[in-house]
């Protein structure tokens, strides 16, 4: 029985890193091909960011909503219909041939790939606490890391000359495929309304054991996903434009210091669940918010330029494994898709608004002043971590 019962979990621990790649993928498509979509549109830089800003509010609109629908349906088939409906849009998106066209398919992609993002992680969660291990950070490593392969293939078709609407639309059928191979390992994580006496294995992770969350708890959760999710995404707005404008590096060589974070980020997530086993999920949490202090501060007041690749290295690693636990924290209350929802639509509420703040205070104070205020933000993450702190005990399994 215990044999069988490890290998289910490995089996639905293996579909839930397949989706997370899938869905990383196909971001990273997107992303790859964005100077090709401003070329064929001939749209400005501005335009552009307005149309983004589609995409950003049409993810916030159905997140919240996605609990809800998990609860009833089950992350199973809304995943397998978000990830379809995804490949449509971004097909779609590769066809607009002006940018009302392109921000009517960017929104409606917004709303289908926000939805499938809650619904993926409703499922890690419940694999999680299936597995009695902390593996949500190597699922979001699985994300960054289907978002590079998204980016080098995009890289190659633009390279190759590969038409957008072509390349959209063999990416999305191959992110689609991947989807479906794994959607078949995954378990039922909703409540059954009549449980039996002898429970299966699917029942077992859907049953909430812990106490009901208080709105207090839930409420540090978000402020702890605030903090981070901000910091992390003030590195992807500003980190190269810093190192380039700030600190005087070609253009190049700012890159690079991007690159640095994304790759502290992808491979400190894969060492994430051997970290909260040592340390626990809140002081895993704790040690992130502290190298993210140094990180930020290494950065900015370095006067050496290897000193500034070691503070974005630093700076990814303490942020990579913030918001994976308080995902899998939300998942242990007593409404676990609608709690994950909230955190979920939180984390993306303040990589949108956070960035655009710093930009404004930027232009009073300075970039590098502006950037220190992440510091502050990071010691509120060591601050706040006990929130993610487990609310029942894990019985381990075997890996």
């Amino acid at each position: 029985m215990r044999s069988e019962r490890t290998s289910s979990m490995r089996s639905a621990a293996l579909g839930t890193a397949l989706v997370f790649t899938a869905s990383g993928t196909l971001l990273g498509t997107w992303v790859s091909r964005i100077p090709a979509v401003v070329a064929k549109l001939d749209v400005t830089a501005g335009e552009l960011g307005r149309a983004l800003l589609a995409l950003g509010i049409g993810s916030l609109l159905s997140m919240p909503l996605t609990g809800h629908v998990c609860r009833r349906l089950g992350s199973r088939t809304w995943v397998a219909c978000m990830s379809v409906a995804a490949a449509v849009v971004l097909s779609c998106a590769g066809l607009a041939p002006d940018l009302v066209w392109l921000s009517v398919a960017l929104f409606a992609l917004g709303m289908v790939y926000g939805s499938w993002d809650v619904a993926m992680n409703v499922q890690g969660s419940a694999v999680d606490q299936l597995a009695g291990r902390e593996w949500m950070p190597r699922y979001h490593a699985c994300w960054s890391l289907g978002s590079i392969l998204g980016a080098a293939a995009g890289s190659l078709a633009a390279r190759g000359g590969t038409g957008i609407a072509l390349h959209f639309t063999v990416a999305a059928c191959c992110a689609t495929a991947v989807t479906f191979a794994g959607l078949v390992r995954y378990v039922d994580e909703r409540v059954s309304s009549a449980p039996s006496p002898s429970p299966s294995l699917e029942e077992s992770v859907a049953r909430p054991t812990g106490p009901p969350v208080r709105n207090r708890a839930l409420l540090l959760i978000g402020a702890l996903t605030l903090c981070a999710t901000v910091i992390e995404g003030a590195a992807g707005d500003w980190l190269a434009l810093y190192m380039h404008a700030g600190r005087g590096l070609s253009e190049a060589s700012a890159a690079l210091g991007y690159s640095v974070f994304a790759t502290a980020m992808t491979v400190v997530r894969f060492a994430g669940t051997p970290a909260a086993a040592r340390l626990g999920r809140a002081g895993a949490v704790r040690a992130g918010g502290l190298l993210g202090i140094a990180g930020v501060l290494i950065t900015v007041l370095s006067p050496w330029v290897p000193l500034t690749y070691a503070g974005a290295l630093l700076w990814g690693a303490g942020v990579c494994l913030v918001f994976p636990a308080a995902v899998s924290a939300a998942g242990e209350t007593d409404r676990p898709a609608e709690s994950i929802a909230l955190v979920t639509t939180i984390g993306y509420g303040s990589i949108l608004i956070g960035p655009p703040l710093i930009g404004a205070l930027a232009d009073v104070v300075g970039m590098g002043r502006a950037l220190l205020t992440l510091a502050v933000l990071a010691a509120g993450v060591a601050v706040l971590a006990p929130a993610v702190r487990p609310s029942h005990d894990r019985t381990p399994v075997t890996r």
